[in-house]
């Protein structure tokens, strides 16, 4: 087989178009497909040779051309379609009624409350979840117990192999899982979902619920442990938050307090393959959660979540949270669906101009078509000349 085919659908097209292009997300949806394609420390590997023509590994990748308004049509309800956003069935500013899930659990603890509903409802058996390391280094465990969930919660901004753990788990047994996922991950899950190999259709079938979290990047483990041992020294690391954008910095929460680490010193470790993710706020979830924005300032936002609601599935988990009373609600500012697809449009611009640059030409954006009608819709917006 010619290593340089660009046109191969399977390792040989992993490695010319998605790795070698910089494309690679670490979404991990190759791995454990088959014993070619390994993750190893936030890093998709080519462990083996293998000469298929066609294989899943790039059929699920999420930076393999894509057709999304295909995907869109499949999984969502056409007059849910805001273009900068996805599907939106409505915008919810929430936090866990709990207080030690909101004491343990990043900003309102929403996205914990709901894992441990959608289990002790048996929605779900288990959950994915991602862990990490004292070294920062994240994992993804397969959660049944609904009092483990807060062990696995707040952000960890490094990539892990959620869909890799899915690939292993939705092999075995019977049960019905639920993803906590990233964008790119839950692009993968929709491809595996929607376009199946026919090996894949039963273990599919037990993918019942995914809950997106919005993401700006994500950062590349390697420099980021580096930088914060030079921040933290040997002290424990217990969490860390992005305060809004006028705080200009990250927060890291040690044993010892809190230590303030200027933003450009974080941008510097985000992964490069970041520039090109056309997807801000996890449009193919079922519910799609995110830190609060508000006139009430950080102090208050910082214990509150922002919640979209996208499926018919997730619109139920939400009417049941707020039955059980396991989610506290409160009104939507009235300008923040506005801000939020302002933001959104701007990621998809800058990922469109950095695809376009990286080729050269407006009508090959690599992995995505320059004919899809969010791509038309982002490009006719006011951002400046193109």
């Amino acid at each position: 087989m010619d290593k340089n085919d660009k046109s191969s659908k399977g390792q040989q097209g992993i490695n010319i178009n998605v790795l070698k292009q910089g494309l690679c997300t670490g979404c991990s949806a190759c791995v454990n497909l088959c014993p070619s394609m390994e993750y190893y420390k936030d890093k998709t590997i080519l462990l083996h040779d293998c000469n298929l023509d066609k294989g899943r590994c790039f059929t699920y990748c999420p930076r393999a051309p894509t057709d999304f308004e295909m995907l869109r049509r499949e999984l969502f309800d056409p007059e849910d379609m805001v273009l900068e956003l996805g599907s939106f069935k409505g915008l919810y500013m929430t936090r866990a009624t709990n207080e030690n899930i909101r004491a343990g659990a990043q900003h309102g603890g929403t996205v914990t409350a709901l894992i441990q509903l959608a289990l002790a409802q048996g929605i779900i058996d288990e959950a994915i979840l991602a862990d990490n390391n004292d070294l920062l280094l994240p994992s993804a465990q397969p959660i049944a117990d609904e009092d483990e969930v807060l062990e696995k919660a707040r952000s960890k901004f490094v990539v892990s192999p959620t869909v890799s753990a899915f690939n292993r788990i939705s092999r075995a047994g019977e049960g019905k899982i639920g993803v906590v996922a990233t964008p790119c991950q839950a692009q993968a899950l929709t491809k595996m979902k929607v376009n199946p190999v026919l090996e894949d259709k039963l273990r599919m079938e037990k993918l019942k619920l995914v809950i997106g979290l919005f993401c700006g990047w994500a950062l590349d483990w390697r420099k980021f442990q580096k930088l914060m041992k030079e921040k933290a020294g040997d002290f424990k690391i217990k969490g860390m938050d992005i305060p809004p954008s006028n705080h200009a910095c990250m927060e890291v929460y040690t044993i010892k307090g809190t230590i303030k680490v200027p933003i450009e010193e974080i941008s510097n470790c985000v992964r490069d393959d970041c520039s090109y993710c056309f997807d801000m706020t996890c449009e193919f979830a079922d519910i799609s959660v995110g830190s609060a924005r508000s006139k009430e300032g950080w102090d208050v936002d910082k214990g509150w979540n922002q919640l979209i609601v996208r499926t018919s599935k997730g619109a139920q988990l939400l009417a049941l949270a707020r039955e059980k009373g396991v989610l506290e609600f409160k009104k939507v500012p009235d300008k923040n669906i506005e801000k939020l697809k302002k933001a959104s449009a701007k990621k998809k611009h800058a990922c469109l101009m950095n695809l376009a640059q990286k080729t050269g030409n407006w009508d090959d954006l690599i992995y995505i078509d320059s004919g899809d009608p969010v791509v038309r819709h982002i490009r006719g917006m006011n951002f400046g000349q193109q």
